[in-house]
């Protein structure tokens, strides 16, 4: 009972902290610093007793602090204690990379990766919030409006179908699902016989494309070239072609204003 009544309190005060964030009133980062009850000994928990490889990247305390102010989400929450005590989570060898603070090998903090998709400044409203992606281009998302009424909810933003679809699950349950479940399950067609032997080495900052594209009808990853391309590139890519494919079918997408680039992948 004490466990969900935490979990409820974490899932409120997670919500508190974005709407303190987008109404522009700002905590200080030692404000965010929640000493008292600070959800990372239970999020250490899962990470000890995870079914899949799970690697914590080492933090810069400074920049730890800067990015929980930057993002305005406290330490009670997941979500905060992962920034502020990673410098990033690689799941499978990397082949999912949970964002933070930043580090050497997942050089991208979850304030910064937003700033110029999401939101243009600190403090703007915000449709969504990018929290992870993964080896083949596809891209983890929090709703807060932007994607569908279920707020707090997680959406992936399939590389197969470049549609956003919900998983169900809030943060704290997308990081049990990253850290517990079937991953091949999950990515069943997104994976080549041979992902593992491409994945360990992988820079934070790339992922794979492929021709033809996985979203093409009857594409077979077996069959597919592929190259490593910037994670920058490939989220522009992907959010513009999103619009182009879906732009009929009612399909619920990224609406934000940034203008994407036309840079083929």
């Amino acid at each position: 009972m004490k466990s969900a009544i935490k979990t409820l309190s974490i899932l409120a005060l997670t919500f508190l902290s974005l709407s303190s964030f987008a109404q522009n009133k700002l905590f200080t980062a030692e404000e965010l610093i929640n000493k008292k009850d600070p959800a990372w000994p239970m999020v250490k928990k899962w990470i000890d007793s995870a079914k899949n490889k799970v690697e914590v990247m080492p933090i810069d305390s400074a920049k730890a602090k800067e990015v929980l102010y930057n993002t305005q989400i406290s330490t009670y929450s997941t979500l905060g204690s992962v920034i502020y005590n990673t410098g990033g989570i690689m799941v499978d060898n990397g082949w999912i990379r949970i964002l933070g603070s930043g580090s050497e090998r997942l050089n991208r903090s979850v304030s910064e990766w937003n700033k110029g998709k999401t939101i243009k400044e600190y403090g703007d409203n915000i449709p969504y919030l990018l929290i992870a992606d993964d080896a083949v281009g596809g891209f983890f998302a929090i709703n807060y409006g932007g994607l569908g009424k279920d707020i707090k909810n997680v959406y992936y933003l399939e590389p197969n179908s470049l549609t956003w679809q919900p998983l169900g699950a809030g943060y704290g349950e997308f990081l049990i699902f990253c850290f517990d479940s079937d991953l091949s399950k999950f990515y069943k067609g997104l994976r080549w016989s041979s992902w593992n032997q491409f994945i360990a080495n992988l820079d934070g900052t790339k992922t794979y494309s492929f021709r033809p594209y996985l979203w093409e009808e009857g594409t077979d990853i077996e069959k597919c070239t592929r190259k490593l391309v910037g994670i920058e590139d490939m989220y522009r890519f992907n959010i513009m072609k999103s619009k182009e494919l879906n732009a009929d079918k009612g399909i619920k997408k990224d609406d934000s204003k940034k203008e994407e680039t036309k840079t083929e992948q």
